[in-house]
This record gives structure tokens, C-alpha cells and sequence, in this order.
């Protein structure tokens, strides 16, 4: 995924995530959890993984538990933990449709979300379970509502509604990500999340703008009747042509090694290859492996590039196979004709092949207008013209002989 889509608003300290730092001091030594417990405020878009950390907490803490609450109160509160800090899940088997307690993982205190959804939205708290909160954020997750609608590069901010006297509303728009394929046409992507400015904001939301929030925040009045589907985000894509980078030379006894395993193009190892064999009619997602929330993914079928343009989820709603805006590459369902290999691109390179298989279940019913009941009848039919004409080839002759002998005695 791209930096463009994976980014969190309004506090320059979200904006990349937990690393452990290189020398042993514990940065939650030097970093003092607030007194009163506030809301920094992250808008994310709509199935992309979010990565929220806990910034703070006592240095004898050794595992945290978050919580979760769609509106502040004492009820109805999520807890997101295996109650040692350690859940993890498997990214490329989540779907958005799962159950939050399904999609999220605890590693080094923070919380991932994968393919988060629009219910996701709310407030997220770091803390332990006996109830000490250390830490929290106002995630909004917004859906793209308008996709590759129509850009002016040069503008930044956009205004969706006039100037009154309570608010304004507009979208604001990140860098275009880097080119997701080199030496070959490929496409860059630009997102932009929707933003109120008002001077009526709640005060317990931290924001990196005192008067400016994303659309989907709680600490918008609801008043201002911003919690439809009116406001949202919005994606554009476009067209660009970038160069790979040289490759460093291949030390010659890996190449003498690789050429002797039978590699003809020494850089095809640097091409993982991965199986997945589904049934035909199902549900199938792909997730390029190794991709990050903030990389820039693209996908081939063979030597045909799935361009966004054509393929992105909202440009055809009737579409069965479709590229969500976390990158993912869906089929609903999957059918015979999908059946081949993909590749997927990660930063501009292609760095993995995914071989799709795709097989007939057994005992379902079908019709005879079905492709795979044409193939089978064809198999069928040809096998028994084979074999109809090898039986006649060996009876002809001993027919002939027998009919030959038959006219000699009767003359």
C-alpha cells in the first residue's frame, strides 16, 4: 500500500509507526502519559490495515489491553486482547465482513486493524485489565465515495459546502503515491479524506489544528449532521512511467549456484512463488505477500496489467473481479477462466507470483450450459469417436477376409 493511503490525521506523531529503537533506552520512560485521557484524532479509508500505537505507559506495564467504544460511556465497552498483549492474526485470511474481535492484532503494544471498515470508527483506548488508560484515539474510517472523480493537481483543498456561520466542509488531498510498476505503464493513486472546520469542535479531541477535525470525528456536534453518506473520501488515479532502479551485481558462485538449480533468469528467485487452489463459485481474496499498510501494490494476470482504473471496487458495481482500495484483489465468485498465474507488484517492483488454481466441486449440481459440462461432454464424445474408430479399424479387415473367402467358394 502506498504512503498515501496509509497515514493517520492531525498528529504528526502518528504518522509512522512503532519502531523498537536501535539502542536499549525505553522510550515509554521519556514519554509521560497525559493526566486526563484525550483523543487523538486519525482518519484512515475504508479496508486498509491501521496501526494505532501506544505511545504511553509505565515502564513496569508489560502487556496492555486496548479498548474499544463506538461513543463514549460507561457501557458497551469492546476489549480488544488475549490478556497478554500477544494476539495475533492472519492478514491474509481476514475479510472485511469478520467481526472486529477477529480482525485485530496486539504486536509491541500496538494495535493493527485489518481491512477496517467504516463500523470501525470510534474511540480506542491503551490501557491494562484492571482498568488503568493510558492512551487514546478518535479513529474515523471514512468510505470512498467519489472514485477517480475528475482533480485539479494543483489544488490541495477542496470546499464541499459554503461558509456559514457553525462550519465548512472539504476534502484534503495527500501526495500522489510512487508508480506501482517500472519500466512498464503503470498508475499512481491519490486519496483525500473529507475535514470540517468549525470553532464548535469538543476540546477533549486533540487535533493538530484547533478548529479542524475529520468529517467522521466524535468531536464534530452532531448538530451538523456530517455522520451521512453524504461526506467520505475520495480516490483519483492517473497514468506514470518510471525506470527500475539498477539491480546490484549477483555474486558469481549465487549465479553459478542458480544457473546450476536450473534458473535460466538469475532474478526469478527474487520472485516468490505461492499456491492457492479454490473451488470454483467461491469467494476468493489475494494479498500480496510481504505488502505493508503503507506500500503501493499493483497486480498482473500473466502479462496483463489490472489497472485501477478498470478494476478498482466503485468504478463497476456489477463487477465480480475488483481491487478494494486495501489493495486486495477479490473475486466473487471465482470461475474456471481465473484460473492462472498472477504477479503483484510492491513499491514499483514485482516481487512475488501467486498461482491460482481453481477446481470443480464435486457433487454439485450443474447445467449442461455450464463450461465445465461442455469440456467434460467434448472429452466424452471425443473419446468415444477414438474408440469407435479403433473398433472398426480391426473388424474391417476381418470382415473384408471373411467376405473375400465367402465369394471364392461360392464360385
Amino acid at each position: 500500500m502506498s504512503p498515501v493511503v496509509f497515514f493517520l490525521t492531525l498528529c504528526p506523531l502518528l504518522l509512522s509507526g512503532y519502531q523498537a529503537p536501535e539502542d536499549k533506552e525505553d522510550i515509554f520512560t521519556t514519554r509521560s502519559c497525559p493526566a486526563f485521557l484525550v483523543f487523538d484524532n486519525a482518519a484512515y479509508v475504508a479496508d486498509m490495515t491501521i496501526e494505532l500505537p501506544c505511545h504511553c505507559k509505565p515502564a513496569d506495564v508489560l502487556s496492555v489491553v486496548w479498548y474499544y467504544q463506538k461513543h463514549l460511556g460507561p457501557d458497551n465497552a469492546k476489549v480488544l486482547t488475549d490478556f497478554s498483549g500477544t494476539a495475533i492474526t492472519d492478514s491474509s485470511k481476514v475479510g472485511s465482513e469478520v467481526n472486529l474481535r477477529q480482525r485485530f492484532s496486539i504486536r509491541l503494544f500496538n494495535l493493527l486493524i485489518f481491512r477496517a471498515q467504516q463500523d470501525d470508527s470510534g474511540h480506542y483506548v491503551c490501557g491494562t485489565a484492571s482498568g488503568h488508560f493510558f492512551f487514546g484515539y478518535d479513529v474515523d474510517v471514512q468510505i470512498a465515495l467519489n472514485v477517480f472523480s475528475p482533480l485539479n493537481l494543483e489544488q490541495r483543498d477542496e470546499l464541499k459546502s459554503n461558509p456559514n456561520e457553525h462550519f465548512r466542509v472539504f476534502t484534503s488531498y495527500w501526495p500522489w503515491s510512487v508508480c506501482d510498476r517500472c519500466d512498464v505503464p503503470g498508475e499512481q493513486v491519490r486519496v483525500g479524506l473529507c475535514y470540517v472546520m468549525s470553532e464548535y469542535l469538543q476540546v477533549r479531541y486533540l487535533r493538530e489544528s484547533r478548529n479542524v477535525t475529520s468529517c467522521g470525528s466524535s468531536a464534530v456536534p452532531l448538530r451538523f449532521g456530517l455522520s451521512g453518506a453524504d461526506h467520505g473520501a475520495e480516490l483519483s488515479v492517473r497514468s506514470c512511467e518510471s525506470f527500475c532502479p539498477p539491480k546490484p551485481p549477483l555474486n558469481p558462485k549465487r549465479k553459478a549456484l542458480l544457473e546450476f538449480l536450473g534458473y535460466d533468469n538469475p532474478a526469478s528467485p527474487e520472485h516468490q512463488i505461492y499456491y492457492h487452489n479454490h473451488p470454483t463459485d467461491s469467494d476468493v481474496l489475494l494479498s500480496c505477500p510481504k505488502a505493508k499498510p503503507q506500500h503501493t501494490v499493483a497486480w498482473d494476470k500473466g502479462s496483463t496489467p489490472l489497472y485501477r482504473s478498470q478494476y478498482m471496487e466503485g468504478v463497476d458495481p456489477n463487477a465480480r473481479v475488483f481491487i478494494d482500495l486495501g489493495h486486495h484483489l477479490h473475486f466473487r465468485p471465482v470461475k474456471m477462466e481465473d484460473k492462472g498465474t498472477y504477479y503483484c507488484w510492491i513499491q514499483g517492483r514485482k516481487t512475488a507470483e501467486i498461482r491460482l488454481g481453481v477446481y470443480t466441486q464435486l457433487g454439485r449440481q450443474r447445467s449442461i450450459s455450464d463450461p465445465e459440462s461442455v469440456f467434460g461432454l467434448r472429452a466424452i464424445l471425443l473419446c468415444y469417436g477414438v474408440l469407435t474408430a479403433v473398433f472398426l479399424l480391426i473388424i474391417t479387415p476381418r470382415f473384408i477376409y471373411d467376405l473375400t473367402a465367402e465369394l471364392k467358394a461360392a464360385n
